[in-house]
């Protein structure tokens, strides 16, 4: 199996990394930058629990990616969220709101719940359902979820983490 220098910008910090041919996004997370936020699942697709950001800020399922695809591009984890000590505006909707229960798939649902916002500031539900359609969470039902969803901009404005 042939292998290939790739360098990946993942939450700010570059790495050159050797990768082989089969060796999905996923893997390169996990076992070559030992970030273990983003979780392995089902690695067919269907749970969404590997879900990271693209430099545009969109979801991607980083299990059905191959990682020679991302030479030169920027991802941002769960773990990248934080900034300065400070959990993100979602990260802070989720815990305020209750949108997190056995927490397997939370970093993928927050991912997911990421792009959405960064597509559209102030989602509709339709937005919302449409956005978090490859994502399971069978703990919530996405109920907690979609209402961290929908008020995600209320704490940005607060900068904080609580409901007023």
């Amino acid at each position: 199996m042939a292998k290939h220098l790739v360098t990946l910008t993942v939450n700010g910090d570059t790495y050159d990394l050797v990768v082989s041919d089969n060796q999905t996004l996923l893997d390169v997370i996990r076992d070559e930058v030992n970030l273990k936020g983003t979780k392995r699942g089902c690695t067919t697709g269907s749970c969404g629990v590997c879900c990271i950001n693209n430099a545009k800020g969109e979801a991607v399922l980083s299990c059905l990616t191959h990682a020679l695809e991302w030479d030169g591009e920027e991802i941002t984890t769960i773990e990248g969220l934080e900034a300065d000590g400070e959990l993100d505006a979602m990260q802070k909707a989720f815990i305020e709101y209750g949108a997190v229960q056995c927490g397997f798939c939370t970093p993928g649902v927050i991912m997911s719940a990421k792009a959405i916002i960064n597509a559209h500031p102030e989602p509709t539900k339709e937005q919302i359902n449409a956005g978090l359609a490859g994502v399971n969470c069978r703990c919530t039902g996405h109920i907690k979820v979609k209402e961290a969803i929908r008020n995600d901009h209320r704490i940005r404005e607060l900068g904080r983490g609580t409901r007023d």
